[in-house]
């Protein structure tokens, strides 16, 4: 049994700094006071259910139970638009989230799972998680599905698993931004992507492969397609390659990859969208504001981020969501990174490797 919320000092200050909050918002939650943000409530209750505290009766029947979500990371803006979104969602349907984020040599899925179960979670949402990556055993899944355990799978199809899924529609996005790019005059378009293991990277490099076929002639994509990591980085890498080799147009497969590719550019002594045109893809928040405005493919996070929720509070209900994959259809927004194809491309001399 869970222990009772005894009157002391202690209990207000560990609530107080599980949940972020001052130990006066935390005993106005406590006493059913008004004058506290609903975010800053639900703060306290997840504090409460964390700290293996019993709710005030007047407050217990407001939760119908802990649900985890478990992301890969906060450094891709698109991820806690994603989190933002569900976390909202099962709070107006009772539920409190628990959000699991990983980092580099932090705490894995695996773990993050365990820890989930012992707090007695009643489903969980993974959102471009392992399911996501081909290399990685789908064996966790299903042994979470063995013991009953409702959960619902976000961007990356992994055939086989019990589950639900929910993700953009890969195929679409590229389509999208290749027209784009072709309709803009430019014959030589690159993709800069993620590792190949990701399902949503391999969809996109298909998607790719089709595009080059199809409005190009070009039947050899591999020169055209360089993977690296979804990161400004990787996306700085894989530009240099694409503009050495003379492409006037890079499709980005995440938008910190299309901001490295700005980077890029301009080390190059490139104008964006003059002399290169980007486009990225997830239309992440503060993206419209960035020099050049970023043109990108934006995942429709709102609209996924209720059907997964729908999904796994039916499955938590006992009433089984369709195992078919829904996906859902992205929208190319159109800002400055992009433009008419160069008539030439005239490239700045490359910096020695040494001082890059």
């Amino acid at each position: 049994m869970s222990p009772t919320l005894p009157p002391v000092r202690t209990r207000l200050t560990d609530l107080a700094e599980q949940a972020g909050v001052s130990t006066a918002t935390v005993s106005r939650v406590l006493n059913g006071k008004h004058g506290v943000s609903a975010q800053a409530r639900q703060a306290v209750l997840a504090a409460l259910d964390v700290l293996g505290y019993e709710r005030p009766e007047k407050l217990r029947t407001r939760s119908a139970g802990l649900v985890g979500l478990v992301v890969p990371e906060l450094a891709n803006p698109v991820f806690p638009a994603f989190a933002q979104v569900i976390e909202s969602m099962l709070t107006e349907r009772g539920y409190t989230p628990l959000l699991c984020t990983q980092s580099p040599g932090g705490t894995t899925e695996d773990q993050y799972v365990e820890m989930l179960l012992e707090h007695g979670v009643a489903g969980i949402v993974f959102v471009s998680g392992l399911h996501a990556d081909t290399s990685a055993s789908k064996e966790r899944y299903h042994r979470l599905r063995s013991r009953g355990m409702p959960i619902v799978l976000v961007n990356g199809f992994a055939a086989g698993v019990d589950a639900p899924f929910v993700s953009t529609d890969d195929e679409a996005a590229l389509d999208l931004a290749f027209r784009h790019l072709v309709s803009l005059g430019h014959r030589s378009i690159g993709l800069a992507i993620g590792p190949d293991r990701f399902v949503p990277a391999q969809r996109k490099r298909d998607a790719f492969a089709v595009n080059l076929r199809r409005h190009l002639g070009v039947t050899d994509a591999a020169d055209h397609i360089v993977s690296t990591l979804f990161t400004v980085e990787g996306g700085q890498a894989a530009a240099l390659e694409l503009i050495a080799s003379g492409h006037t147009a890079i499709v980005c497969g995440s938008d910190l990859m299309a901001l490295g590719a700005i980077r890029a550019a301009r080390s190059r002594g490139l104008e964006v969208p003059d002399d290169l045109s980007v486009v990225g893809f997830d239309d992440s928040p503060l993206i419209a504001f960035t020099d050049p405005p970023l043109t990108t493919v934006r995942q429709p996070v709102l609209a996924m981020g209720h059907a997964a929720v729908s999904a796994l509070v039916a499955e938590i209900n006992g009433t089984p969501a369709s195992r078919i994959e829904l996906k859902f259809h992205p929208e190319l927004i159109v800002r400055g990174s992009t433009g008419a194809a160069p008539a030439t491309v005239e490239l700045a001399p490359a910096e020695p490797a040494a001082t890059r």
